[in-house]
């Protein structure tokens, strides 16, 4: 009788994250207390949707037989949900575009199903339990390969009418003529996004345009560090537009903390020189917005998924 009320009480308390990676998928099962019971990873079936959501079902049957009871899942997604149809759009993996990806997983899962945006999971992790802990509104940013947003306001994640709050990266650059350079082309059609300045990809495009050197974002960073003038050049120049981006956002939403995710916020420098920047760009004579780097890293995203399920 002991061990069925133990099992009855993971059951209420148990509660399993999803990150739906164009490389990988993981789940993470969380107790009540953010606790990580269980970890695992699969490859992501490469522009096989089927093979896909099979892949996310046979995780959560494994988790749940291991942890001995059934628990609420939510699904952290690199794109969103279409308002018009439920489908899914704006997703990097593209096998999952168009597809009613909800619906299959509930219809799988037999139970409700939580999707939102990676970077809005991201948010959410770091909000709860990481660097915006205790914080009442916390903007997460995502500085990788593409560049996103999320916006937690009380804990909880704040999606919109049009389900697109946070998506920062497809405004444009603030002040981009002075930059000096055409605005490039984004993937969404247009010109100028702040992703196309401020990505990891945007910041090797920047040192080849400027210095004629083929490096990766992570390549100047290291080579900055190592008093390379060119490499920090290039590493200023991120840095103004970074601040120029971000004071655009502090002046909308005025947020407690920003929590920077991605590979470009293990640049240390950033905490320090873009609060000093931003001041000039900030409606205020006084800037208490705090810029954090995260606390759970590559793990932020599957961690927010499985605290979809404690907004209420």
């Amino acid at each position: 009788m002991a061990t069925q009320r133990t099992r009855t009480r993971l059951f209420r308390r148990l509660r399993i994250g999803i990150d739906l990676g164009g490389t990988k998928i993981e789940l993470v099962a969380l107790d009540e207390s953010g606790n990580v019971l269980r970890r695992r990873r699969r490859p992501t079936p490469q522009g096989d949707y089927l093979a896909t959501i099979r892949v996310v079902t046979e995780l959560v049957a494994a988790a749940e037989d291991d942890l001995g009871g059934r628990g609420s899942v939510g699904i952290g997604i690199p794109g969103t949900e279409s308002v018009a149809a439920g489908h899914i759009k704006n997703a990097n993996s593209t096998c999952l575009i168009g597809r009613p990806l909800r619906d299959d997983l509930q219809r799988l899962l037999q139970r409700e199903v939580r999707l939102a945006n990676d970077a809005n999971c991201f948010a959410l992790s770091e909000a709860i339990d990481g660097a915006g802990r205790g914080a009442e509104v916390v903007f997460g940013v995502i500085l990788g390969t593409g560049v996103g947003g999320g916006i937690v306001v009380n804990q909880r994640v704040l999606t919109g009418v049009n389900r697109i709050a946070g998506e920062w990266g497809h405004n444009p650059l603030p002040s981009a003529e002075e930059e000096g350079l055409p605005p490039p082309a984004c993937y969404c059609g247009r010109s100028g996004c702040v992703e196309t300045w401020l990505s990891g990809p945007a910041l090797s495009l920047d040192h080849w345009r400027h210095h004629g050197e083929s490096l990766t974002a992570e390549a100047v960073g290291a080579r900055a560090g190592a008093g390379d003038l060119a490499a920090n050049a290039s590493l200023q120049r991120y840095e103004r537009r970074l601040a120029k981006a971000l004071a655009q956002v502090i002046n909308i939403l005025d947020p407690d903390v920003i929590v920077l995710g991605g590979g470009l916020s293990n640049l240390e420098r950033l905490y320090r020189s873009v609060p000093m920047l931003w001041t000039a760009h900030v409606f205020s004579d006084e800037v208490r917005t705090r810029l954090l780097p995260n606390v759970h890293g590559d793990s932020s995203g599957v961690r927010g998924a499985a605290w979809l399920w404690d907004e209420a």
